[in-house]
């Protein structure tokens, strides 16, 4: 029932706004419900399905559930302190939209950890409450079947928005890509002149992991990294993905894709979800149920025959140390 639920942290989140109309709470909160629509608000124990942006006082965007794509959704804990960021969700309704302002060093008082490189006074959340499931403590099953329904209509619309991403991707880069049975599709940038890799070789590849969005969720160019958020100095130095291609080492569209290309080439993948995270996507994640994924690949070099000496994991959303966000 909980997968696919994206746990909402101090860590994770944040965001900033003008000080104008904002209500007091404890602790240093500040809140503004921008639209207060009629309806119970929100309890401890009810599932709830959110939007958020969350940025820093500096305007640095932290985390954006329009740009994964989908909605968080959470189970609505107790406030771990008087003042926090579920003190003031617990004051909304379905469909309102709030922002909300958590003094950082009044939680950090209260036992919370401090998010990394943030500066400023506060960690400030703009949200909408997309859908609320209240509590039903008199029928725990009743609870829990709704819950399963709601997760079976949202993979309903991922599943049947994920084409339509594809097309528009593809068509707003302007991409002429070749077509293969599996789904996947191939845009050339490079033609390259060395060898064509074939199954249990080792590549030696540079990637950069997106979403059909822009979003950037991985990647082995430091720079790239940096642009996004993504970086992280103990990767450093940041190489070539290093990996026995075509042996179910990477999604299986990575696979497929890499073994089109020849070494110097550089090609831009486009994945349907049954050759990346299918139905389930990756759970606490940023790539959903029925995420079509695109990836940059550059092909450094081709060992014929020889796998690689350690594995290495897939590039995924939680791949390296470089995904902190």
């Amino acid at each position: 029932m909980k997968k696919g639920l994206l746990i909402m942290s101090m860590a994770a989140l944040g965001f900033a706004a003008c000080q104008g109309g904002y209500e007091k709470g404890p602790s240093g909160l500040l809140y503004k419900i921008h639209h207060h629509a009629a309806g119970d608000s929100i309890k401890e124990g009810d599932f709830i399905s959110l939007n958020i942006i969350a940025k820093t006082d500096a305007d640095s965007v932290l985390y954006n559930s329009y740009e994964m794509g989908r909605a968080s959704q959470t189970f609505v804990p107790k406030p771990m302190y008087d003042g926090d960021l579920f003190y003031a969700i617990m004051k909304m309704s379905k469909g309102d939209s709030a922002t909300i302002k958590i003094d950082i060093d009044s939680a950090e008082k209260k036992g919370q950890p401090r998010p990394q490189g943030i500066k400023g006074k506060y960690v400030i959340y703009t949200l909408k409450v997309e859908d609320i499931i209240k509590k039903d403590t008199a029928n725990e099953q009743g609870f829990e079947e709704k819950i399963q329904a709601f997760f079976k209509a949202e993979g309903d619309k991922l599943q049947k928005a994920e084409q339509p991403k594809i097309d528009k991707y593809v068509s707003s880069n302007s991409l002429k890509t070749q077509k293969y049975p599996s789904g996947l599709q191939v845009a050339i940038e490079k033609e390259g002149t060395g060898v064509q890799p074939k199954t249990g070789d080792t590549v030696k590849v540079h990637y950069t992991g997106k979403l059909t969005t822009g979003k950037v969720f991985d990647t082995s160019n430091p720079e790239v990294a940096k642009k996004n958020n993504l970086y992280n100095p103990a990767r450093e130095p940041y190489n070539t993905l290093d990996l026995a291609i075509g042996e179910g080492n990477v999604i299986p569209g990575f696979d497929e894709g890499v073994l089109t290309m020849k070494k110097g080439g550089k090609s831009i993948l486009i994945i349907p979800s049954k050759l990346g995270y299918g139905e389930h996507g990756m759970q606490g994640g940023m790539i959903g149920p029925y995420t079509p994924l695109i990836f940059e690949i550059e092909l450094v070099d081709v060992v014929p025959g020889k796998p690689a000496a350690t594995p290495q994991p897939a590039p995924t959303a939680d791949a390296h140390a470089g995904h902190n966000h």
